[in-house]
């Protein structure tokens, strides 16, 4: 029987093998960016540094308005697993992939909350109001959108309905008309693309920095970073009170079976 000779390799080769990878690793690594550029203001980084983190590589929806892979999705169509009304399993009817606001002096109503909360976000957000519509001014097809439970971008048929301008479709309520109307007529599907900017607390609960928000609506630019007064309130002018960091995304029951799909949310961080 022939016996296998054991073949030791030095450990000094073995090491010198090791940096030689190492090595050729940084040489295939790019060169990228500069270091004799002015430093950015906070002293990290230079203008056009390649040590800089990568962005990280996000996947968009395959169609317009779809979620993109780093979206928390909080309806798909099929269920309300990730809401609540009240701290209760949410009542809200489920059809067609859209849940239905309650109509008035159903089971199931108020205002539904998100189970997730948020701070500075991007929402996205798709509605539809009744058809055939009901009501004027106010009382035709209202809702609301409310981030962090408390700042409302109003939902309303303004589709040839006239109604005060801070409550029309993409009003920040009781504060900013929206700069145009762009609203579609009524059971046809409407878009929100909100970017906010929670607002910051001093540690006395005065107001660092207010809210802030931008709306498309429909693709249209109707809030261009309006700096908020305070939370929603009605026939009163809105001031702050010190709160949390973050809170929960939430539609408001005014008793109009308005529809809701598609509703996804981003976080948005600080840039390294």
């Amino acid at each position: 029987m022939t016996r296998r000779r054991r073949i030791l390799v030095p450990t000094a080769l073995l090491a010198l093998a090791a940096l030689g990878l190492i090595a050729r690793g940084q040489q295939d690594k790019p060169k990228l960016g500069y270091k004799d550029t002015p430093m950015l203001p906070g002293g990290k980084w230079h203008v056009h540094d390649g040590d800089r983190p990568q962005p990280p590589v996000v996947t968009p929806g395959q169609q317009p308005g779809q979620a993109p892979s780093d979206a928390v999705v909080l309806f798909d169509g099929k269920d309300l697993s990730k809401w609540q009304v009240g701290g209760k399993e949410a009542g809200w009817k489920v059809e067609d992939g859209a849940m239905i606001v309650p109509p008035s002096g159903t089971k199931g109503g108020g205002t539904i909350t998100s189970k997730d909360e948020f701070g500075d976000c991007q929402i996205h957000v798709e509605f539809a109001t009744p058809d055939p519509p009901k009501g004027k001014d106010q009382g035709r097809g209202n809702s609301g959108v409310l981030i962090m439970g408390r700042y409302e971008v109003q939902v309303l048929d303004c589709y040839k309905n006239l109604t005060y301008p801070d409550g029309q479709t993409s009003a920040i309520y009781g504060q900013y008309p929206p700069q145009v109307n762009a609203s579609r007529p009524p059971g046809e599907w409407q878009t929100y693309e909100i970017i906010f900017t929670a607002p910051r607390f001093a540690k006395d609960g005065s107001v660092e920095t207010p809210a802030y928000a931008t709306v498309l609506h429909n693709g249209v630019l109707t809030q261009n970073h309006v700096a908020l007064l305070g939370p929603m309130t009605f026939r009163a002018l809105a001031k702050y009170s010190p709160h949390g960091p973050k809170g929960p995304l939430a539609f408001q029951d005014h008793g109009n079976p308005v529809r809701y799909r598609n509703i996804w949310v981003r976080e948005i961080k600080d840039p390294e």
